[in-house]
């Protein structure tokens, strides 16, 4: 049934679906008889559609799990002043950990054994926060490379611009610089707008920042 159907009870006369111009006539309570079956209908197929979208959905979804005694990383996001497509932030998200965990509260939450740095924070956090570790001594992040925040955020800032580039559109030419960010690699450079990184970080251009410089 389509929408305009169950909306005004008739089908649409078009092109593509041409009826009868009569219309059926229904008083009283033929009205509410005939709505009541419109909406079952319609709440039958809904159910199917719903139902077949979570069957796909469950083939790839898993539940975690954790034992009292694991290590787990702790996700923390990268805050930048630069709004790119509504939201702040674009780098990857990083960890931090390993912690081990205390209890199991609730079906998806964990009390986890947080430093000393942490302990301004609630040591509870949903399943979704929390990566599993397996013991290895270099996967170790310290707490001293980045300054948390409450909010488990941190603040990104650039360090060098690696290259500058011309993007050509189809009225202007917009200048774009490539800029490598603390506690990233050179892998995770990003491409940012010349003018709105002068603006924010103009120490950037005129201290001596720029890496394409110290490459020459």
């Amino acid at each position: 049934m389509a929408p305009y159907e169950a909306l005004y009870g008739r089908k649409c006369r078009t092109p593509v679906c041409w009826t009868e111009l009569s219309e059926n006539k229904m008083i009283g309570p033929d009205i509410v008889k005939d709505t009541e079956e419109k909406i079952q209908i319609i709440q039958q197929r809904l159910k199917a559609a719903s139902d077949r979208q979570k069957s796909y959905a469950d083939l790839k979804r898993k539940d975690i799990e954790f034992q009292v005694g694991d290590k787990v990383f702790l996700k923390v996001s990268p805050w930048k002043h630069i709004l790119r497509f509504g939201k702040k932030g674009k780098l990857s998200p990083r960890f931090i950990g390993p912690y081990e965990i205390l209890k199991k509260v609730g079906p998806v939450a964990y009390q986890l054994a947080l430093p000393g740095e942490l302990a301004r924070l609630h040591d509870v956090f949903h399943v979704s926060m929390l990566r599993r570790y397996r013991s290895d001594a270099s996967h170790k992040i310290s707490m001293q490379e980045i300054q948390v925040q409450q909010d488990l955020s941190y603040e990104e800032g650039p360090i060098a611009i690696l290259a500058r580039e011309m993007k050509q559109l189809r009225n202007k030419s917009v200048p774009l610089v490539k800029v490598l960010w603390q506690h990233h690699g050179m892998e995770e450079a990003t491409w940012e707008p010349e003018k709105t990184m002068k603006a924010q970080y103009p120490q950037l251009f005129g201290s001596g920042m720029n890496f394409e410089d110290e490459i020459s």
